[in-house]
């Protein structure tokens, strides 16, 4: 048989169509040819698409590809058809019913509890009861003004959810069952990024913080682990300098909040100090210098942040009210009314009440050999009375002007065995070193903190001799 005839008939001897009648077996092989072609560049891309739209997005528009009528719509026909029964579903699947929830976003203001809430929305106290009878219920009474409550309702108005974030890693569900509420607490997974921030003080430390793209809690931290040996009232200095290595967590990519300083250096007047962070295996964080030793004292420096010194310590001061010369046994804190006051070490309260032209008086023992005094407060804190245990940075009272004071500030003694003490150059005692089983581990957590940190004072020294350069 001829190739003329046997391209001319089918199998069972049917003549085909004029067109197909003219084409030569050579013209036939090349149509095959571009249609095997087509295959491979049509197949690829139509799973391409599929796996795109399973994961929501848009296949690209294809590139343009030459027509053939006849032979790309077989080929198109031929991808669409299922190749076997069990890959049918690739067609696009059923949409999930839609949720029939509506979900009711309450912001907490100041004054409101959860029952005032319910009552303003309508909702029952006996659902509210069930809340709170939940494991986790006893925390929907300490909620907080800011917070953001989710409330999820059915088509019948009736609380199927309540969704109560914590804080930025937490948050609290409560889901209605067949008869009663239950808990859970759920925790988001949080990832931690190191980052670093250094500032020179050329006008105050809260300016340098913020210019240098500091927020106020991490400036706040860094004046609690250095309060034990810098008064930030007194001995800050133009120059003075810091650096910062802090963490920052994110979550889905965002970031959502600064963590904790684990490295820092302050350098005042010269001398520098720095502070290392460390968790041991019992799970206790702390703060201490390279070589080890706590940065942490029994006392802190100053009882009050940020204020002005407004009198010494002086043993023969004039009285500005008596106007005779009476002997200053203190130091004086001048603060706007209100301002908190910390207890500056761990002890006891030997007595919380009025004492002559001191006014408003708090004393705490704190063992034996010190003891120290607040005076002319406004008010003692919430559960402050003599016998109460308090523990260092505690907020035990208010700055005011009781008794014999010409404006609000806090008068601060310091004693050793009963006798007063200059508050300002007292040397105070340290609190513990690490313990001796982490100290191996430590040195080498340390090192590396410690390495990073003067790698960022050589880049920070260098960049400074280069802005110098420029000027010049």
């Amino acid at each position: 048989m001829s190739y003329d005839s046997l391209f001319s008939k089918d199998y069972k001897g049917h003549p085909r169509r004029q067109d197909e009648q003219r084409r030569t077996p050579r013209e036939l092989l090349a149509i095959r040819g571009r249609l095997i072609g087509m295959a491979a560049i049509l197949i690829p891309m139509l799973f391409a698409g599929i796996a795109l739209e399973s994961q929501g997005k848009t296949p690209p528009e294809p590139s343009p590809l030459r027509a053939v009528p006849d032979d790309s719509s077989r080929i198109r026909k031929v991808l669409l058809l299922p190749a076997h029964p069990e890959s049918a579903p690739l067609a696009a699947a059923p949409e999930a019913k839609a949720s029939t929830e509506n979900v009711l976003s309450i912001k907490v203001l100041a004054g409101d509890t959860l029952s005032t809430i319910f009552t303003r929305h309508g909702l029952s106290a006996a659902t509210l009861a069930k809340l709170q009878a939940t494991k986790h219920g006893k925390r929907l009474a300490r909620i907080r003004p800011g917070q953001t409550l989710s409330l999820y309702m059915n088509e019948q108005n009736v609380l199927q959810r309540l969704i109560l974030p914590l804080d930025i890693q937490h948050s609290l569900h409560l889901i209605r069952g067949h008869k009663n509420f239950h808990s859970v607490q759920i925790s988001k997974k949080l990832k931690t990024r190191l980052n670093y921030a250094e500032a020179r003080i050329t006008n105050s430390l809260f300016l340098a913080g913020k210019k240098s793209g500091l927020s106020d809690d991490l400036i706040m931290q860094m004046v609690d682990i250095f309060g034990w040996d810098i008064d930030f009232a007194l001995d800050i200095r133009t120059g003075d300098h810091f650096t910062l290595i802090f963490e920052e967590l994110y979550r889905a990519g965002e970031k959502v909040a600064n963590g904790s300083i684990i490295a820092a250096e302050f350098v005042n007047r010269g001398k520098a100090i720095r502070a290392i962070r460390y968790t041991d295996a019992s799970g206790h964080s702390d703060y201490y210098t390279p070589d080890g030793h706590s940065v942490r004292k029994a006392f802190l420096r100053t009882p009050v942040k940020f204020s002005r010194i407004s009198s010494r310590f002086n043993l023969r001061r004039k009285h500005p009210v008596l106007h005779r010369v009476r002997a200053h046994r203190g130091v004086d804190y001048a603060a706007p009314r209100g301002t908190p006051i910390r207890a500056t070490g761990d002890g006891k309260i030997a007595f919380a009440s009025r004492k002559g032209g001191y006014g408003k008086t708090l004393i705490i023992r704190h063992g034996s050999t010190y003891s120290t005094l607040y005076a002319h407060l406004s008010r003692f804190a919430r559960g402050i009375r003599s016998g109460k245990s308090v523990r260092q940075g505690q907020l035990v009272a208010y700055v005011g002007s009781s008794g014999l004071a010409t404006g609000p500030h806090l008068h601060y003694e310091f004693r050793v065995r009963g006798r007063h003490r200059n508050p300002l150059t007292v040397a105070l005692p340290k609190a513990k070193s690490i313990a001796k089983r982490f100290r191996t581990d430590y040195q080498r957590h340390g090192h590396t903190l410690n390495s990073r940190l003067n790698l960022i004072s050589r880049l920070t020294l260098a960049q400074n001799s280069i802005t110098v350069a420029k000027k010049h």
